[in-house]
């Protein structure tokens, strides 16, 4: 007999949870399901938005959140879907933070809370409700978890980073 264990049945909640909200934010960017602009849509507001490349960082926020997100209901790869997932929310919370914390006015609340909760599901692991638990954890190793959460902070550093001297620049121009 199997016992059933609340730490998984909530991991599982809320990989679910948040995994099927990222997805659905990645499809709008992607595929324009939901309302969302499709690449070309968010191909032009990442421009507007100051992301260069603008295109490549459309398709790269797209498939950290979707991506990220399928991944993490699914409790596969777990510790790179929350890295992915997070690193995208990193850019929006760079977008949202001139608007302050709360998003009532517009700022990064919402991206946080979506970045540091697929962050935590990335650290702690999916729980035995999981495609990585059936797998044996083939994808969750703790020399994934470091790769990846390493990876996602040097690429979402970077986007930022770019960003913000851009924006930089671009003042500067104006003056």
């Amino acid at each position: 007999m199997v016992c059933v264990n609340r730490r998984d049945l909530g991991l599982l909640a809320l990989r679910v949870g948040t995994g099927a909200v990222l997805a659905a934010h990645g499809s709008q960017k992607l595929a324009g399901w939901f309302g969302g602009g499709g690449i070309q849509g968010t191909t032009a507001a990442m421009e507007a938005m100051g992301f260069h490349p603008p295109k490549h960082s459309a398709v790269a926020a797209g498939l950290g959140e979707a991506g990220g997100g399928a991944l993490l209901a699914l409790g596969l790869a777990t510790p790179a879907a929350g890295a992915a997932a997070a690193g995208a929310m990193a850019g929006a919370v760079a977008v949202h933070a001139p608007a302050g914390f709360f998003a009532q006015g517009g700022g990064y609340e919402y991206p946080a809370f979506l970045g540091f909760t697929a962050a935590a599901i990335g650290l702690t692991g999916p729980g035995r409700y999981s495609v990585d638990h059936v797998t044996c954890h083939v994808f969750d190793r703790p020399w994934v978890v470091a790769l990846s959460f390493a990876g996602a902070a040097v690429a979402a550093a970077a986007v930022v980073s770019k960003r913000a001297k851009g924006q930089a620049d671009q003042a500067d121009e104006e003056f």
